[in-house]
């Protein structure tokens, strides 16, 4: 992984992309993205994520965040990644409903195979990407970059219409998460 690609500075502000494994679209299922939000909320009370943008797509995930609390931004995330991984495989493997339970039980099997540092099963992926954030124009292109990645896909005409980000925030609506520092 290039170096480009790491969390050089622990005060400052980052936009990170993360998928599951393969791709898959977990996310299409309200309960499992239930999770993430939770998860998310968790880490901007308890854990210090300051939290500009974020987007739930069908399988992945854009954040615009910084750590203000006293763990390091990847230390930050990689528990986030870690809980979620861990309750979303749990969800999926005890949901009666699931019809593609089997395949993504077995690709998440899989993934693990492939990776030195997963037991069991891999739900992310490990690469982020963290790009740091230090001017508002690039402040600006990323959370743009978030909101407008549901109209690019084709799920929504508007940013705002998208109900799994942020954008209901910058438009003045209330958002599904609380907190969300609205950069202008």
């Amino acid at each position: 992984m290039s170096s480009n690609y790491k969390f050089h500075n622990p005060q400052g502000a980052y936009f990170v992309s993360f998928a599951v494994v393969e791709w898959l679209n977990i996310f299409k299922n309200d309960s499992y993205t239930s999770f993430l939000l939770e998860s998310l909320s968790f880490c901007q009370t308890k854990k210090g994520m300051e939290l500009y943008a974020w987007c739930i797509m069908p399988n992945h995930l854009h954040l615009v965040f910084r750590s203000i609390g006293e763990q390091n931004p990847e230390l930050l995330l990689g528990d986030f990644k870690r809980f979620t991984s861990q309750r979303i495989v749990k969800a999926i493997s005890e949901n009666p409903e699931e019809n593609n339970k089997v395949h993504y039980l077995n690709r998440f099997k899989n993934a693990a195979s492939k990776s030195s540092n997963v037991k069991h099963h891999q739900f992310w992926r490990h690469d982020n990407h963290p790009i740091e954030i230090w001017s508002p124009h690039v402040v600006s292109q990323k959370i743009n970059y978030v909101h407008n990645n549901p109209v690019k896909a084709g799920l929504v005409l508007k940013p705002e219409d998208y109900l799994l980000s942020s954008a209901k925030d910058y438009a003045g609506e209330k958002g599904l998460l609380d907190g969300i520092v609205v950069v202008k």
